[in-house]
């Protein structure tokens, strides 16, 4: 790798599936269907994303708090050297 790239493949990786579910979630919203179905999706996608956390153990769960706050930084970061 470069001496000039500052991402990891860690941080690419993260970058990507925050993508990957702003994707899905934008699909979901926009997709041809009343809001009420579209409610319910989002409610069972929530608690089934829910009962899933809840068997995380927290050590897991403050790692990817982390890694999200890192990958939040590094797409901030990259739009101010685009800026």
């Amino acid at each position: 790798m470069s001496e000039n790239c500052r991402y990891s493949g860690a941080h690419i990786l993260i970058a990507f599936v925050a993508g990957a579910a702003a994707g899905a979630v934008v699909a979901l919203l926009t997709a041809p269907q009343s809001g009420r179905e579209t409610r319910e999706k989002v409610q069972a996608w929530a608690v089934d994303l829910k009962d899933k956390a809840c068997k995380v153990p927290d050590a897991t769960r403050e790692a990817l708090g982390r890694a999200t706050a890192a990958a939040k930084s590094a797409f901030a970061e990259a739009l101010r050297e685009e800026s």
